[in-house]
């Protein structure tokens, strides 16, 4: 059967990989190496007897065992008129160039009177590509890793998963020198993951997925942090309900995951966020609690909630959001009574015979509330009216009679001067001695003085 053949690549995608690799990885190299050469070595684990396996777009050999050289043979194709274009004969053996998926089939090899010798079923494919390697943990006790192949092989494929430790305590490094190198543990039940149990969360892990066909096989190499990768699953028993007369609160409870053991020294912290199912956009909250009151609800209206974790010391990322739960807030005593007569008057109205001409006398549709507010507002603004005007009619009054005492007071002062001016009657002595009349206050060659009374 046709295995890895080393001349023509097989396996490259690891040997191209293998030289970049530090000399702390290279066990897990060796030990892949020496798992997928045992997987090579039972060719029969990849299927049934008498298959072979080829690389697409090179030449493959089909050789005929227990035919001597100089032997002539025939060969034919099961289910068609002719070989495919280009084959050849060597030795014995059918040389198909340049493969395809149409060279496909079951061929047979007979001797010179016909007589069939072999039989073989050829399977066409490519070498395994370097896989896409993702990891996470969903609790701080084991992560979990999962792939998906980068190249479509058409070849059955297997996968070896291995992982080593890299920060080792000294006790470790003198126990095993070269690392713990350990299986990373494979679920039939999940192809394409595996999980490491028992991890220390403040370590580091270097994680090993080779990919074997028969053809060869392809590696990744990924360095794993606990603290980097680890994402709780969601909050499980998330329950709303509205809480009795209060109009605009809901309360909402949950529960940890079961995937995570609570611990005192691992607890989580959470994210609630709800919306009104006729909203698109979402109110969030934190909280450490297992239970949160909204409080910001609308009356009346349905919400949808949903919750996720994440690490109480922040490390890693948050869950996926939890299932939807979905409450109404309670409905406040006056909403509903109103709501209630507004009912019982369009019950009413509907057993009347509808009038067939339109009513022009407006609909009021207005609250009580809100026209108790309207006639509050009203009321608040006359007064700041009346008072303004009361107040600019004391400024007023006050200005007026302010104005009317300053003009009386100058025309007393005049009159009191003047009177003070006027001589005496009894007339006053001059300087020589003389005396001169009232009303004459110069006569003579002197000044007229005021007598004394």
């Amino acid at each position: 059967m046709l295995l890895w053949d080393p001349e023509r690549g097989g396996g490259g995608g690891g040997d191209g990989m293998r030289s970049s690799i530090p000399g702390l990885g290279r066990v897990m190299v060796f030990l892949t190496a020496a798992l997928a050469s045992a997987s090579f070595a039972i060719p029969e684990d990849w299927g049934e007897e008498g298959v072979q396996y080829g690389q697409l777009g090179t030449d493959v050999t089909l050789p005929c065992p227990g035919v001597h050289a100089s032997s002539p043979v025939q060969w034919r194709r099961a289910g068609a008129m002719a070989l495919p274009e280009g084959s050849a004969m060597q030795q014995g053996s059918l040389v198909l160039p340049r493969a395809s998926l149409a060279f496909m089939g079951t061929y047979s090899c007979h001797g010179e009177d016909g007589g069939l010798l072999h039989t073989v079923s050829l399977r066409l494919g490519h070498l395994p590509g370097v896989p896409f390697v993702s990891c996470r943990a969903s609790d701080y006790e084991n992560f979990s890793c999962s792939w998906t192949s980068s190249v479509e092989t058409f070849l059955p494929t297997r996968y070896i998963t291995t992982y080593r430790k890299k920060s080792l305590t000294g006790e470790e490094k003198r126990r095993n020198k070269n690392g713990h190198v350990g299986l990373c543990l494979q679920d039939p039940s999940h192809p394409g993951t595996c999980t490491v149990h028992r991890s220390e969360f403040w370590s580091s892990y270097r994680l090993n997925i080779t990919e074997v066909n028969p053809l060869g096989f392809s590696y990744r190499l990924l360095d794993v942090t606990m603290q980097a990768i680890i994402k709780p699953d969601p909050p499980e028993g998330l329950v709303v309900e509205p809480i009795p007369l209060a109009p605009r609160r809901l309360h909402v409870s949950w529960k940890y995951p079961s995937s995570w053991p609570k611990e005192p020294h691992f607890q989580l912290r959470f994210r609630l966020q709800y919306r009104p199912v006729i909203h698109r956009s979402w109110s969030v909250v934190e909280t450490v609690n297992l239970s949160e009151v909204i409080t910001d609800a609308f009356t009346g209206l349905e919400h949808v909630v949903q919750v996720s974790a994440k690490d109480f010391l922040d490390a890693g990322n948050w869950s996926e959001w939890s299932a939807e739960a979905r409450a109404t807030p309670v409905r406040d005593l006056a909403s509903t009574a109103s709501e209630e007569t507004t009912t019982d008057a369009r019950l009413e109205s509907l057993a009347e015979e509808p009038s067939q001409a339109p009513n022009p006398e407006p609909i009021n549709r207005s609250d009580p509330l809100e026209k108790m507010a309207v006639l509050v507002s009203l009321g608040i603004f006359a007064f700041f009216i009346l008072a303004a005007v009361l107040v600019i009619t004391i400024l007023i009054w006050l200005r007026v009679r302010k104005h009317g005492k300053d003009k009386t007071k100058p025309n007393f002062l005049v009159a009191a001067t003047h009177l003070r001016a006027l001589p005496s009657e009894s007339g006053c002595r001059v300087r020589n001695g003389g005396e001169c009349g009232a009303g004459n206050a110069e006569h003579g060659a002197g000044q007229c003085l005021q007598c004394p009374a």
